[in-house]
């Protein structure tokens, strides 16, 4: 039999037949990358949403170097009092003591005092102390972290202290997040483990999925605390892959769980011989998975900035590690559990059911009927996806910060006092003998309401702020950086916060279209490898790509346009934040080619033993039909709890991706998909000669 096998079903067999030896790996694994897990939360950095190399971050790094670190990553410290001013001791005594709680920080390099008509406002009951940057930008929100309570336990009853500024603001946002996350795992844990103990039926195969949930968490955790010793690797990336451990552990389980079970009960097979066929099947299935999902994500590689390449690297190492124990790990388990592993079932159970009668008559009634049911599905989606046309996107502003957070309380006294775009000064270094006319420059655009006295630094440069009319996060600013950026004498740099958040939105806007077209490029590749068909691998990307375009278009409506905003508990921004399209574009995509390798390949299973159209494609529907229902309806429930808590980030995530798998699931995989499957026929599965020249041979039916 093992001469007969494939590739993954000989891998199966070996790990089937080694069970001990496959376990002390992993345990090795487990417990040595776990070891480190625990400290890859302090080890991540807060930052790194810049576009790497751009006009901004080069004009950061000349202020770090030569005005004391005073650039966009400085602490601002905001002094505020509604009923004492600058001139009251009191006031007097909490700002030379928030001066002294600077001072000792070693990421601080110099702290400015508030200066009268430059930093105290006109009513003196506002004042900003600055502190320069003695570290990175990531260091610098760490040092948010460590300073943001202590210079707030200043405060008195009449007088607030807050921390604002960049660095605050990723600091609270962070925090913000992580407790989010937190709270969401709490609620998403139980509601996860009900619905697998319904989709398996059984208590001990519903713990499978989340043993490779962990196993795959702990190290990928782990390996991400080796990576943040070589790069910084955002906070969010351990977010993000435990997301998708959670995702992808709950889909492979559940596709190669059920195939165990139908091909060891009532067949006469031992256990070892059971996992053997269904890892040269479903195996195979979730390999090809795995790769597109990891195919899809590579391609967020392409954005130039900190930020989204480690949130990528994240993802992907949590996906290396679940599909390494998913086709090592799982097998080895599932030989060793044989007949327990239907142990604690409900009492309707039936071990070894694999096809499912249900979907099997949805197939049928798909077949009978396709045109209407095909129409609805496509009317539906279309409708969906016509309001991404007006989506608009920007970088997030300070409502992504919780209302109570003293990132946001300072930003709003500072806007109060000084004006709406104080929070968000621009910064132009120019050369000494340029300074005049840079400053001359800024003072003429009308978007700018104030231009501040030229400061001389080292290395021959000139410091000029500019404090614009609108709010930073207005679309009028970008304007005003681009028309600044093409007035100014050559030499001068225009930076600061949000000349770096314009900056990294257009790298955005110009890599898109790229991206998009990578992923749909490789995911048709790929899909032809395993399919070795070219229209059904052209359908598949297609239909993928209209679910992904119904999910922007709901995510138009609720978060741009603020529908839902109440009952989801958020202040709408008028926009979706910008790194939406691509990355949410590239997450989606490689959940919905998940589900695509799953029913094509169960498809193509069924079409190479009877090479009947009706039989390909009821038999698809009959046996990866509940997988794929009760995977989405777990990632479904997973996605909309982060929907409901924390800021508006992790909203955005939650409801798109739970409405992109909702609509993948119920309206493509278990809807159009099929129907296009039954009016394409013996064409689903056309190719030309050539073509089985050039590509493997991939089958996933059992020889």
């Amino acid at each position: 039999m093992v001469s007969a096998l494939g590739p993954i079903g000989r891998l199966g067999h070996w790990t089937a037949t080694h069970v001990r030896a496959v376990a002390i790996v992993w345990i090795v694994l487990a417990i040595g990358l776990g070891f480190l897990a625990p400290r890859v939360e302090h080890a991540l950095s807060g930052a790194g949403w810049e576009a790497t190399g751009s006009e901004s971050v080069q004009a950061r790094d000349l202020v770090d170097r030569n005005f004391q670190g005073l650039s966009s990553y400085a602490l601002m410290v905001v002094v505020h009092s509604a009923s004492q001013t600058a001139g009251d001791p009191a006031f007097r005594q909490t700002v030379t003591r928030a001066e002294q709680a600077l001072g000792r920080s070693e990421a601080v390099t110099t702290v400015v005092a508030p200066q009268a008509g430059v930093s105290i406002s006109r009513d003196g009951h506002t004042a900003v102390i600055q502190a320069g940057a003695a570290r990175n930008a990531n260091e610098m929100v760490r040092a948010a972290d460590d300073l943001k309570t202590e210079l707030a336990a200043l405060g008195t009853d009449a007088v607030r202290v807050d921390l604002t500024g960049a660095s605050g603001m990723w600091s609270d946002f962070n925090e913000a997040n992580k407790t989010a996350m937190m709270k969401s795992e709490l609620i998403s844990w139980p509601v996860t483990l009900a619905i697998l103990v319904l989709a398996f039926g059984s208590l001990v195969a519903a713990g499978l999925p989340l043993m490779l949930t962990i196993v795959g968490l702990v190290t990928a955790a782990g390996s991400l605390y080796l990576g943040t010793q070589l790069l910084d690797i955002s906070i969010w990336a351990m977010n993000f892959a435990l997301m998708f451990a959670l995702a992808l552990g709950i889909d492979y389980a559940l596709f190669v769980v059920m195939r165990f079970r139908g091909a060891f009960f009532g067949s006469g097979l031992s256990a070892e011989e059971a996992v053997s066929e269904t890892m040269d099947t479903a195996g195979q299935a979730v390999l090809f998975s795995g790769a597109t999902v990891l195919i899809s994500l590579s391609a967020v590689m392409l954005v130039p900035s900190p930020a989204f390449r480690s949130m990528a690297l994240g993802i992907m190492l949590s996906v290396i590690f679940v599909l390494a124990a998913t086709l090592t790990l799982l097998p080895a388990v599932l030989a060793k559990l044989g007949p327990r592993v239907d142990k604690l079932s409900l009492p309707w159970v039936r071990s070894g059911e694999h096809r499912s009668a249900r979907f099997a008559a949805w197939g049928e009634r798909l077949w009978r009927r396709p045109w209407g049911y095909g129409l609805a599905a496509l009317a539906v989606l279309v409708v969906l996806a016509t309001p991404v046309l007006h989506l608009d996107t920007g970088m997030p502003s300070i409502k992504v910060v919780p209302q109570g957070d003293g990132s946001r309380q300072g930003y709003e006294a500072v806007q109060r006092a000084f004006g709406p775009g104080a929070t968000g000064p621009l910064q132009i270094v120019a050369p000494a003998g340029e300074a005049a006319k840079a400053a001359a420059v800024a003072q003429a655009d009308p978007a700018i309401a104030q231009v501040m006295p030229v400061q001389r630094g080292a290395g021959g440069t000139a410091l000029i702020q500019a404090i614009a009319r609108t709010d930073p996060s207005s679309k009028q600013m970008g304007a005003t950086v681009d028309r600044l950026r093409a007035d100014l004498p050559p030499g001068a740099l225009v930076g600061g916060a949000v000349a770096e958040n314009h900056d990294l939105e257009q790298v955005l806007a110009d890599r898109t279209p790229l991206v998009i077209g990578v992923v749909l490029g490789l995911g048709f590749l790929l899909l032809l490898v395993a399919l070795q068909a070219p229209i059904i691998a052209a359908v598949g990307v297609a239909t993928n790509l209209l679910a992904t375009g119904a999910a922007f278009g709901v995510a138009k409506l609720v978060f741009q346009d603020g529908h839902l905003a109440g009952l989801l508990g958020f202040e709408a921004q008028g926009f979706l934040d910008a790194w939406g399209p691509v990355f949410f574009f590239a997450m989606i995509f490689a959940i919905s080619m998940d589900y695509t390798v799953f029913l094509l390949s169960s498809a193509k299973e069924h079409w190479d033993r009877s090479h009947d159209p009706r039989e390909a494609m009821v038999g698809a529907m009959a046996h990866s039909g509940r997988v794929i229902f009760a995977a989405a309806a777990v990632m479904v429930a997973v996605f909309f709890t982060f929907a409901l808590s924390g800021p508006l980030p992790p909203k955005e995530m939650g409801v798109i991706l739970g409405i992109a798998v909702l609509l993948d699931a119920a309206l493509v995989r278990l809807l159009l998909l099929p129907v296009l499957l039954r009016l394409l026929g013996h064409w689903a599965w056309w190719s030309p000669r050539w073509m089985h020249r050039v590509l493997p041979d991939v089958r996933f039916g059992h020889a």
